[in-house]
């Protein structure tokens, strides 16, 4: 599977539906579901296996976060892969336990201090397999703020190290 850019959405549909079909059959582990080829395109695109072994595990659980969300997410990843790491995957694995706590806020909006440091890995590709981007809580939160997950992953990358402004924002968003 050559990285064919403007192929990008047929083929990670075709993967996103491979890795559904085969956990709704039963199978598991992330490092089952995809040939060589398919897993060097994969990573080629700053995409591992888990991440959509993650997405199969949860949408075929309760239809979240569904291949729309997963495509504008991945395809975010991938630009931030590309076009700021210059396709050289991160050899850092974020630690989930240095992360605020799930019931910890900013400013009365919950989740908001947790969620920031995550989805810089997930930027980055940094997050360690048992973490997903727009996992259960993070879909609540997302809810609650009226955000996309992939706007809410571009909104970091222009923000990197202003929170005030996500902040800013996320407060605009959820009083709309």
């Amino acid at each position: 599977m050559a990285l064919v850019h403007f192929d990008f959405p047929a083929t990670f549909q075709t993967l996103y539906q491979k890795s559904y079909q085969l956990y709704q059959e039963g199978q598991r582990g992330a490092d089952t579901f995809f040939t060589a080829e398919e897993t060097a395109w994969l990573e080629a695109n700053g995409i591992s296996p888990q991440h959509l072994y993650d997405y199969a595990e949860d949408d075929v659980g309760d239809g979240q976060p569904g291949f729309g969300h997963a495509l504008t997410i991945e395809a975010i990843r991938r630009d931030y892969f590309l076009n700021v790491q210059n396709g050289v995957a991160s050899t850092v694995v974020a630690d989930p336990d240095t992360w605020p706590g799930k019931a910890e806020e900013i400013e009365g909006i919950s989740w908001l201090p947790r969620i920031l440091p995550k989805t810089r890995a997930k930027l980055r590709g940094e997050l360690p397999p048992s973490m997903m981007f727009s996992c259960g809580g993070d879909r609540a939160f997302f809810r609650r703020h009226h955000i996309m997950p992939a706007e809410f992953l571009n909104l970091v990358w222009r923000n990197m190290d202003d929170e005030a402004a996500v902040l800013a924002w996320v407060k605009s968003r959820t009083a709309s």
